[in-house]
């Protein structure tokens, strides 16, 4: 009986370490699973967070670059509307005329010039001024028109053009200027004819101004080229 007892007993302690084989692989295996299972998902979190991570800071960046590009384009507003300001003043303000800050009212008008009359430095020349008073600027271009008149003598006389080249004069209000009238100055005494008014035109102008004025002329100075007149503004002013 000694005998048949031992194989079961060796039997039965072969199937105990197979049991304990068995589940210490169980547990092993469990284990693992158990830290694999872990390990995967704390893997996973990680990538999870990263992925989080990453795209968050994407959405920062992106964000941040919106914000940028608004305040860009806020920027570039700003600059546009100054801009526009700067151009709406400079708009206002406007050039300056041509009559040095006032408007050109175009050619003098004789009622709007005061004359006045005055002896030359040589002898035989008559200074005519003539000065802006009508508040805006104005021009003169040309030879006036001027006629010598005398009691003595029955009609008046005109003056002849010079050869001089008419400088264009433009006048602000209260400028003056002037043209010369040069006659044959008696020299004879009482054989010369004395005048005793000038009628002035300016240039472009057909209105009249009567100036009284006192010389005396050589007889004969209807003669051509001894009654001469020099354009406005011409010579020493």
């Amino acid at each position: 009986m000694r005998v048949k007892k031992l194989p079961l007993a060796a039997v039965a302690l072969l199937a105990g370490l197979s049991l304990t084989a068995c589940g210490g692989g169980s547990d092993d295996n469990t284990g693992g699973g158990s830290d694999g299972s872990a390990g995967g998902g704390s893997s996973s979190a990680a990538t999870g967070q990263a992925s989080v991570g990453g795209a968050s800071e994407g959405g920062g960046s992106a964000t941040g670059g919106a914000q940028a590009a608004g305040n860009s384009g806020d920027s570039a507003n700003a600059s546009s509307g100054s801009g526009s300001g700067s151009g709406s003043s400079a708009d206002a303000d406007g050039p300056e005329g041509s009559g040095g800050g006032r408007i050109t009212a175009g050619a003098c008008k004789t009622e709007n010039l005061a004359f006045d009359t005055a002896h030359g430095m040589g002898e035989g020349t008559l200074v005519v001024s003539m000065r802006n008073t009508s508040g805006d600027a104005c021009s003169l271009k040309g030879f006036p028109g001027i006629d010598i008149l005398s009691d003595e003598a029955g009609a008046p006389l005109s003056a002849e053009r010079s050869d001089m080249t008419a400088p264009a004069v433009n006048l602000k209000s209260g400028d003056t200027t002037r043209f010369t009238l040069h006659y044959p100055p008696s020299k004879s005494g009482n054989s010369g004819v004395f005048i005793n008014a000038v009628d002035v035109t300016p240039p472009n102008e057909t209105h009249t101004q009567h100036l009284s004025v006192g010389f005396s002329v050589e007889a004969g100075a209807d003669k051509p080229g001894l009654l001469v007149v020099d354009p406005v503004g011409a010579g020493k002013q």
